[in-house]
């Protein structure tokens, strides 16, 4: 064993001392040093260091220790990496963060989830707990192609295990699950007719089945969605501090929130302004606002326009600019099941004045594109309005763009515009290839050719309502190039190495919020924005990104995350409302059993399944349901059964 050096000793007995304090650090105005790391500043100028120092919310040196421990103050806060990897606060760029926290509480998560059969399971064990006239609601962040079964739960099952208790699941973009007790809840009936771009399914005898499917509008999914109770305030306000923390524990301390369907400006933001005004977010927030009824859009932006301007607010809270809805008819749809839809005739005339408005008023827009040919439409209007406008130095730019063409990147460039990129791919690639052939999946998005035209290139999720909100997913796609179902999509000239990966979701993040040189880097004057990775990001295997998490994450100096040896130092978290919440159960982003993964490397009995090759399953207690065959066989990601 190598023996333990006078710095380490000292940061160990600092750390001691730290975790056994009754004061949170989160409050103390002291100076903070962490030594003892592996930082990965993202500062070309000062590229790696073992410590950071940190005054006033930001960071005030970054180097060795020896410099570090000078320019803090005698009295700092010590706290000891032992070793770990320390990068920037992750940024997500597009997320629907603001209408997620108010219904967080209410959602069983399957993000993550290995097998049909687990998920099952928990679905059945939250329809007992859930009272009526409560749901159960699954609501994306998963793909059937994660599961062992590569397949949905059928109407029977889901019947079977929540015969009584409505159940909503809603499945990407595409379609959403009813049990007939939520069919009753929300009063589909044979006399319910279709709605315009969707179907509720029907059997011979023209009854609905419980499958609604979006053809390819979601409206309905996301209408039916609507219509199930909602949390009162004192409820929403937990929720919403539970979601944050969920990012927290993942290493996000920044997003720029999308807006979103069903999310009215100033009526549903009541939530967490109210937070802000209280001091109790943990993730800084950068809005955009997004508007809500067709033929309407130029009266919402023209409104809004007079009671807010983009950067009112401060560094935790502030106003972003406009969309990612600007008008409705220029709103594609991203169900890759479906054929590609065409944007109306009169989608120009509409996206006209709403573009030259906020041009003229200097606000920021953000627009959802799929496809090449809406970006194409979208593009003949900015350049139409640039030619009276200058458009460069609004920080304008693109959604998602998966199938954009060369031509357009190299326009969206000229006009000064970036794209902002989600992982929607790893979730539906298998769809995309179905539909259009591998070759054409191989760069949707072609984010290196975005970045060579020197596009801003930032990334996100898109969560919650489709993709996981869990930015090592996304790390995961962008260096691997393979969905959640392990099929491959680009060739490895088409992905990114990993601190290119990292820079998307930090430092390239911040030209899409107005705050480069802000925030994005462990750099001296930068916010102190950090996480403590639970391995490095670095060296684990490219199959471990994934399951990457924060240990200790820290916004402005003060922790508001901790787990493990730094949990005893992170702010409490009260208990999730209402008490038969899905978080108070199973948590958010499913969790491998750690006590499995230990057994099974410290036993020698195992076969190629290092879960189900252990003669004595069973002893390791109830995180293996050893008991029920149905359970076990499929859980934690094995798939030795389906061999």
């Amino acid at each position: 064993m190598n023996p333990i050096t006078r710095r380490q000793a000292l940061a160990g007995a600092a750390t001691t001392a730290l975790l056994s304090s009754s004061e949170s650090f989160a409050m103390s105005p002291k100076d903070l040093i962490i030594v003892n790391a592996k930082v990965t500043t993202l500062d070309k100028g000062n590229p790696v260091a073992e410590a950071v120092a940190i005054r006033d919310g930001k960071f005030l040196s970054v180097g060795s220790e020896q410099a570090v421990r000078a320019a803090a103050g005698p009295d700092a806060t010590l706290i000891d990496a032992k070793g770990r990897r320390l990068i920037p606060g992750l940024i997500d760029s597009h997320i629907h963060v603001i209408r997620g926290g108010l219904n967080y509480n209410m959602e069983l998560r399957w993000d993550g989830v290995p097998s049909l059969a687990e998920a099952m399971a928990m679905l059945k064990r939250q329809a007992e707990n859930t009272p009526p006239p409560q749901w159960v609601r699954v609501v994306g962040g998963f793909t059937e192609h994660q599961f062992a079964e590569k397949r949905l739960p059928t109407l029977d099952e889901i019947n079977a295990a929540a015969p009584e208790t409505p159940v909503f699941i809603l499945h990407l973009y595409d379609r959403a699950l009813l049990n007939a007790a939520a069919l009753r809840a929300v009063g589909y009936t044979k006399d319910t007719p279709n709605p315009p771009g969707g179907e509720i399914v029907r059997d011979a005898a023209g009854t609905p089945t419980g499958l609604l499917l979006a053809q390819p509008n979601a409206t309905i999914l996301y209408a039916t969605l609507a219509k199930g109770p909602k949390l009162p305030e004192e409820y929403q306000l937990n929720s919403t501090k539970h979601f944050m923390r969920e990012l927290n524990s993942l290493g996000v301390t920044s997003v720029i929130d999308a807006g979103g369907g069903f999310q009215n400006y100033p009526d549903d933001y009541q939530i967490i302004e109210k937070l802000h005004q209280d001091g109790e977010l943990t993730l800084r927030i950068a809005y955009n606002l997004f508007t809500q009824k067709p033929k309407e859009e130029l009266k919402d932006f023209a409104t809004w326009s007079t009671q807010v301007k983009p950067g009112d607010g401060d560094d935790t809270y502030r106003h972003n600019g406009a969309g990612e809805m600007l008008v409705y008819s220029a709103a594609d749809f991203e169900d890759f099941r479906v054929e590609r839809p065409d944007m109306p005739a009169n989608m120009e005339s509409d996206l006209e004045p709403v573009v030259r408005l906020l041009a003229e008023r200097k606000w920021p827009w953000r627009l959802h594109a799929t496809y090449d040919q809406t970006i194409g439409r979208a593009l003949d209007v900015f350049e139409k309005v640039n030619r009276d406008i200058p458009l460069q130095g609004l920080n304008w730019f693109f959604d998602h763009a998966e199938t954009i063409s060369e031509r357009n990147i190299d326009r969206i460039a000229a006009l000064g515009g970036g794209i902002a990129v989600q992982h929607r791919m790893m979730f539906q690639g298998e769809y995309f290839i179905e539909r259009y052939g591998a070759k054409a999946a191989e760069a949707t998005p072609p984010i290196k050719r975005m970045m060579e035209a020197g596009l801003p290139v930032g990334a996100g999720t898109d969560a919650t309502r489709v993709a996981s909100y869990n930015p090592w997913v996304s790390l995961s796609w962008l260096v691997t190039g393979k969905t959640l179902g392990g099929t491959t999509l680009y060739p490895v000239r088409n992905r990114l190495d990993r601190e290119t990966a990292l820079c998307l979701w930090t430092e390239k993040n911040t030209w899409f919020s107005n705050e480069v040189g802000k925030k994005g880097q462990i750099k001296a004057g930068q916010l102190a924005d950090l996480a403590l990775l639970s391995d490095d990001y670095f060296s684990v295997a490219e199959s471990e990104i994934v399951h990457l998490r924060s240990v200790l994450t820290i916004l402005g100096g003060k922790i508001v995350h901790g787990e493990a040896d730094y949990g005893p130092i992170a702010p409490a978290l009260p208990k999730p409302m209402p008490d038969w919440s899905p978080v108070a159960t199973f948590g958010g982003h499913y969790r491998r059993p750690e006590g499995a993964q230990k057994m099974a490397a410290a036993c020698g009995c195992t076969n190629a399944c290092n879960v189900h090759g252990h003669d004595h399953a069973a002893a390791l207690g109830a995180n293996i349901p050893a008991a029920d065959v149905q359970s076990f066989w499929g859980a934690f990601g094995c798939g030795c059964w389906a061999v």
